[in-house]
């Protein structure tokens, strides 16, 4: 959804099958998560961060790949690595298929696998949160990612890790988180689509859940 696209309660209800009220709920979560903006009392509208919010996002992601690239790194990694390469196996089935939006999102969940690999759940919570608020910010400013280099670098990352070269494994990763935030950065909006209906439309309701 593109930014300041309103979030109604009652659409959202009526192809959910479920009350205003959870809906209401599900809201504030994304609000906190910042997905959502509900300032001065206007509705719910899809968040628009802007380009300092946007790099401090980069940043607080950054730090928290590199403590999940530290554990994994010190030994986690080897009974990790067969659920880490299935996954990267799922993007290029996705990149494979010309799935652009599947191969998008697997590529984000990829570190967010990273992070659930390192047993640390709160670790897992975080990274989740911030990978969710950058996914934002590249459909915000239209960043196009190369997902061949980028499901290169995931294939090589966890070689690195599985091999225990933290080191290796801080800078590719390091280069990869750079490469995106500067290009995301550096080019303009994309037309999104920011009609609710229509969306939703493209999307199974209640009775195909």
């Amino acid at each position: 959804m593109a930014p300041d696209t309103r979030l109604g309660e009652e659409p959202l209800a009526a192809h959910y099958g479920v009350s205003r009220t959870l809906i209401r709920t599900v809201l504030s979560r994304l609000v906190e998560d910042g997905l959502v903006d509900t300032a001065k009392g206007k509705s719910a509208r899809v968040a628009q961060p802007t380009r300092e919010e946007a790099r401090d996002a980069f940043a607080v992601r950054a730090a928290l790949e590199h403590e999940a690239i530290r554990a994994l790194a010190a030994g986690r990694a080897v009974a990790a690595e067969s659920t880490l390469r299935q996954h990267i196996a799922a993007e290029r089935m996705a990149l494979h298929e010309r799935n652009a939006k599947a191969s998008a999102r697997l590529g984000g969940e990829f570190h967010i696998a990273l992070a659930r690999a390192t047993g640390n759940a709160l670790l897992e919570r975080y990274v989740s949160e911030v990978v969710s608020r950058t996914a934002l910010i590249l459909a915000i400013y239209g960043r196009d990612i190369d997902q061949t280099t980028s499901i290169d670098e995931h294939e090589r990352l966890v070689d690195l890790l599985v091999a225990g070269d933290a080191e290796a494994a801080f800078e590719l990763a390091e280069h990869h988180l750079v490469a995106v935030e500067e290009d995301t950065l550096h080019v303009g909006a994309g037309a999104a689509e920011n009609d609710l209906a229509s969306i939703l439309a493209r999307f199974g309701g209640a009775a195909d859940t």
